[in-house]
């Protein structure tokens, strides 16, 4: 049999490179944590459902992580992130999630997420050659 590298990419392809990590990780978690896979999106819209920005986020095993947050420019330092984050962390406590994870650029959001418990765990430099990309964990067990 000769195997070859395909570069097209097929939606029945990805998912089943998705699934067979999936199912390789479960052999190897706790079988109480098998299964636990639920996406959060948290967003912020107006009284005419115009969305303002939000949280794209999905409990996985026994965390959280954060995979998008964005607020649109004119409502940033205006209390919202926080309010959205806040939200996402109770439900990360009721889902009984361990912990928090999340990645952001130097020039993004890192005093934030520094500000409410967040603490850095490892970055990598250079990244778009003059930046760091950070990554961060708020332990939940200590609430």
């Amino acid at each position: 049999m000769q195997l070859h590298i395909n570069k097209e990419s097929k939606k029945e392809d990805k998912q089943y490179v998705d699934d067979a990590l999936y199912k390789f990780n479960l052999e190897h978690f706790p079988k109480d944590l098998g299964g636990r896979y639920e996406e959060i999106n948290l967003f912020l819209k107006d009284d005419n459902g115009k969305v303002y920005g939000g949280i794209l986020a999905a409990v996985c095993w026994n965390w959280l992580e954060i995979y998008t947050f964005i607020l649109d420019e004119d409502i940033r330092h205006s209390g919202y992130g926080t309010t959205l984050l806040t939200e996402l962390e109770a439900i990360a406590l009721d889902k009984k999630c361990n912990f928090i994870k999340v990645d952001t650029l130097s020039f993004q959001a890192l005093d934030f997420y520094q500000k409410n418990g967040y603490e850095v765990f490892g970055s990598i430099d250079q990244v778009g050659r003059e930046f760091v990309h950070y990554y961060l964990k708020k332990d939940l067990s200590i609430k």
